[in-house]
């Protein structure tokens, strides 16, 4: 089954007497349970593939449907509804609210979703508990390492049990080190049959992915399955880590 299909999807900016052809024409299918990397060079179009993948963006043209239902053409408040039902982000920068403990942060998606404290509560730290951090629970982001950070974000975009985990350069801001284990925790989340899409413009961190989709001014270069996928286990013995 698809969980994603685009059909000749474009997206136009107009600058002043300029336009902009972020994306041209992609058509994509990705089923249930795939881990796809999108790739590229900047302004390749595959931040804005992101963006309306996670439906934060709609596309000028074309149609997207996603989990069965067409957000091709869906109003604001719509977009935001199926978001947070259907999608947990994972950023670069972690965007996580820096007064607020580990578990505040991981529990905010809930209050949206309409849950009490309790189950909020008792979510949240089964979040925190499945990337290892429910002894961090009362730590504020400044009190957490970057990997630590990433680890809170990672628990706070799958608290509501999305359809799809989407990662946005997640290991930008993370050394070597660190990198290899948040690939590794996110090889436990795609294990456990989970859809995860990343955008990545890093080659190895990329060949964590199952498929390697790539862009180039706006259309799919190539899109293939990756024949040498790599594991993050084997490579953190290398680093100390097992």
């Amino acid at each position: 089954m698809n969980i994603i299909e685009t059909q000749d999807i474009a997206k136009r900016y107009v600058m002043g007497s300029e336009v902009i052809e972020a994306l041209k024409s992609i058509t994509i299918a990705v089923k249930k349970g795939e881990y796809v990397a999108f790739m590229g060079p900047s302004g390749s179009g595959k931040s804005t593939l992101m963006n309306i993948v996670g439906c934060l963006d709609t596309p000028t043209s074309g149609r997207y449907v996603l989990n069965g239902q067409d957000v091709s053409n869906m109003s604001e408040n719509e977009l935001a509804e199926v978001r947070n039902k259907e999608i947990g982000f994972v950023f670069q920068t972690f965007n996580l609210l820096p007064r607020q403990t580990s578990l505040e942060n991981v529990a905010l998606p809930l209050i949206y979703a309409g849950f009490n404290k309790a189950d909020r509560t008792e979510k949240a730290m089964l979040a925190l508990k499945n990337v290892g951090l429910d002894n961090r629970a009362g730590h504020r982001p400044n009190e957490l390492s970057g990997g630590q950070r990433q680890r809170v974000a990672v628990a706070r975009a799958l608290v509501n049990d999305p359809s799809i985990l989407l990662a946005d350069e997640p290991t930008g801001n993370l050394d070597t080190k660190t990198s290899y284990e948040i690939m590794d925790l996110f090889d436990q989340i795609h294990s456990k049959g989970n859809t995860v899409i990343m955008v990545t413009h890093e080659e190895d961190i990329a060949e964590y992915a199952h498929r390697i989709i790539r862009l180039r001014d706006g259309l799919i270069e190539t899109d293939r399955a990756n024949e040498n996928i790599r594991k993050a286990r084997s490579l953190m013995q290398g680093v100390g880590e097992q």
